[in-house]
């Protein structure tokens, strides 16, 4: 993203992205076999829902978004890269540890993603909330990472 973009095209893309990563981490909860990964994974959902509706009430206009209770309804985006991972991690070998490590690399990817566009952003506002979500997905990974260590090692 670069500061030329318009804010409204970055909104979508972040909304875009947080979906796509509360539908990956409510899928893997759903087929999680142990309770303690299976928690874990649904907070993080929970809270990609919330960056998503921080991202989502970034722009009060909306124009051609629906609702925010609807586009969170929509189904999967199994064109994204959360959602391919999970469904080839799901036909190879779907265990807890698999699913940790997997999760913890997109969500690496991610706020690697996300300090990267927030960087181009010129909009102080949205910049905030890029790096806010940035932060929070730094967050993520370490926790996943301290439940990989204690249950596996490092």
């Amino acid at each position: 993203m670069n500061g030329s973009r318009p804010l409204r095209e970055a909104i979508r893309a972040a909304l875009r992205t947080e979906k796509e990563a509360m539908d990956f981490y409510r899928a893997a909860a759903q087929r999680l076999s142990d309770p303690e990964a299976a928690a874990l994974f649904s907070r993080l959902a929970r809270e990609e829902r919330q960056h998503a509706y921080s991202f989502y009430t970034l722009d009060r206009r909306h124009g051609d978004l629906p609702p925010f209770e609807d586009l969170l309804a929509t189904p999967p985006d199994t064109t994204s890269s959360w959602w391919r991972a999970l469904q080839s991690l799901a036909a190879e070998n779907f265990t807890a540890q698999a699913a940790l490590r997997l999760a913890i690399a997109e969500e690496r990817r991610l706020e690697t993603e996300l300090r990267t566009a927030a960087a181009g952003i010129d909009d102080l506002r949205a910049r905030s909330i890029y790096l806010a979500n940035a932060a929070s997905t730094q967050c993520h990974w370490r926790s996943l990472e301290a439940l990989y260590a204690e249950r596996y090692g490092a």
